[in-house]
């Protein structure tokens, strides 16, 4: 977190893009156009001039690519590049670059919703109300609607491989994580991870006080991605995951690896991650694009099939193998703006944790 910190203080006084004051000014345009699958609002002809889109995202580079072979597919005159990097250095580095006054992104997805609601702060998205928005629930959008929208649901739970554990022996909830017989054998997330803060923030309030104290003596291992998480448990190097991405339990699943996930009683820590188009970004148009096919069903449903993630639609299933939404219990924060006041705090403590400092 040293990066995003050191960012965050250098633009304490920077904003971009549109005025506070001019919130709100952007509406739906008069006659959306029919494309296949979805509408838009954008001007396609410019944006296949642009000829190229670029999006920052925290999603592992597999399935990113995926997703965008998918929007090059039907728009092949477009050009798509993305860079991946975990929520805490991906947000560093655009805010560097804004405040070098280089603008090299068009969509930023990140999932810690307290980052994107400092982003929205200070202007760093521009506000594009898409024909799609409509299909999604208020509390899913940025307040006035059009600088974010909930791209998918992510959450987290405890994984583990049955071939290395016993179904008898697994934990069945968050406090059996706490057992003498996982110290050394347990991984997590850094904290740069927003998932991983949902999973402290929703988590703390519920469980014992003293709980991620206790949790700290375990000796948990942190990694960047749930693919080195996941990696671990099938070569045995770790027992257990806590807070495991479920998405990347569903994929490493259907590649035939030896895992289990457990939804604890309590309920499962959620967190979204979040779309917006950014200020000044180089493809305007293309940007506006891709957000209409993306939030589509089309579009969530090649989500669903490259990265294995849910939609916040209620028209698009979950994806193959995997448990729908409404048949989780999910543990969201209630007051986003507390939980972004909550990240210093979980970031000092988690780094502790893990060990990443003293």
């Amino acid at each position: 977190m040293k990066l995003f910190a050191a960012a965050t203080a250098a633009l304490c006084v920077v904003t971009w893009g549109a005025a506070a004051s001019a919130e709100g000014a952007a509406k739906l345009c008069d006659k959306p156009r029919q494309m296949e699958g979805f509408k838009t609002c954008a001007d396609v002809d410019k944006a296949e001039a642009e000829g190229n889109f670029v999006l920052y995202s925290t999603d592992p580079e597999q399935g990113q690519a995926k997703l965008l072979a998918s929007f090059n597919k039907v728009f092949p005159k477009i050009k798509t590049n993305y860079v991946r990097l975990q929520a805490g250095a991906l947000y560093a580095k655009v805010l560097s670059e804004r405040q070098a006054k280089s603008y090299l992104v068009d969509v930023i997805q990140i999932s810690d919703m307290g980052m994107i609601l400092d982003f929205q702060k200070r202007g760093g998205f521009t506000q594009y109300i898409s024909p799609e928005m409509a299909a999604f629930k208020p509390e899913y959008k940025s307040t006035p609607e059009g600088f974010w929208t909930w791209g998918s649901v992510i959450m987290g739970g405890i994984a583990y491989n049955p071939k290395n554990v016993a179904e008898a022996d697994a934990p069945k909830k968050w406090e059996d994580l706490l057992d003498p017989k996982w110290k050394d054998g347990i991984n997590v997330k850094v904290s740069n991870s927003g998932l991983q803060h949902g999973v402290w923030y929703m988590l703390k309030p519920i469980l014992a006080k003293d709980y991620f104290k206790r949790f700290a003596e375990q000796k948990p291992r942190a990694f960047d991605s749930y693919v080195q998480q996941y990696g671990r448990l099938v070569d045995g190097q770790d027992k257990v995951i806590m807070g495991a991405q479920y998405s990347g339990y569903i994929e490493f699943k259907a590649k035939g690896a030896p895992l289990a996930f457990v939804f604890p009683e309590t309920g499962v820590p959620a967190v979204s991650e979040t779309y917006g188009i950014v200020a000044d970004g180089p493809h305007p148009n293309a940007a506006q694009l891709f957000m209409d096919w993306f939030l589509s069903p089309v579009g969530q449903q090649a989500l669903a099939e490259a990265l294995l993630l849910h939609s916040p639609r209620e028209d698009v299933p979950a994806p193959a193998g995997s448990v729908p939404l409404k048949d989780m219990k999910l543990l969201i924060p209630a007051d986003w703006n507390a939980f972004e006041r909550d990240r210093p705090e979980f970031a000092k403590e988690w780094d502790r944790i893990v060990g990443a400092r003293r």
